[in-house]
């Protein structure tokens, strides 16, 4: 009996990692980023509702969309400020939308992210409803999805089922962003 229990304990425990890696959420490559309205928290319009996929054009975009703000979502944001400062020239542009049913606080925590991360280059926006905006196909079980676009297609998304994202997940985002600095 012992024989079955472990590699079935096993095989059970190996599948739950692979299914949580194929979290899929978010636009597919190819596809077009549609209108949505956000509450700028942090950025050039702060107080204000606005739509920045609408602001940014065809210009190329990383969004990040989480439901939490973690220390590793802190991390990845701090990542992508410091790519679109370093594409200025090539007008990147990037904003990050919380997820939420309480904006108002949602509000303090990105307030505090700016803050504590010195993010300069990315407005930090909030968008009224967990379930984020309805043409984006954002996933209940992705924690966090970023989507990068360029002429209004996109070009790269990664999602993950969790906030505590590693180390090497940060940092293969980021450097996705060269797929849309063409």
């Amino acid at each position: 009996m012992k024989r079955f229990i472990v590699p079935a304990f096993a095989l059970l425990a190996t599948a739950g990692f692979v299914i949580a890696a194929e979290v899929k959420s978010g636009l597919a490559a190819g596809e077009s980023p549609a209108a949505f309205n956000v509450k700028d928290i942090t950025g050039p319009s702060k107080g204000k509702s606005l739509c920045y996929r609408c602001q940014y054009g065809a210009k190329p975009v990383t969004t990040i969309f989480t439901r939490e703000v973690t220390p590793e979502v802190a991390a990845l944001v701090k990542q992508i400020d410091e790519q679109v400062g370093a594409n200025k020239d090539k007008n990147m542009k990037a904003f990050v939308v919380l997820l939420t049913e309480d904006a108002d606080a949602g509000a303090k925590q990105l307030e505090k992210l700016a803050a504590d991360q010195k993010i300069t280059n990315v407005p930090l926006t909030v968008f009224d409803g967990a379930a984020g905006p309805a043409k984006y196909n954002i996933s209940k079980d992705a924690a966090v999805t970023v989507l990068m676009w360029n002429k209004m297609r996109v070009a790269a998304n990664h999602a993950f089922d969790t906030a505590k994202l590693t180390d090497d997940q940060v940092k293969a985002v980021a450097a996705d962003t060269k797929k849309i600095l063409n």
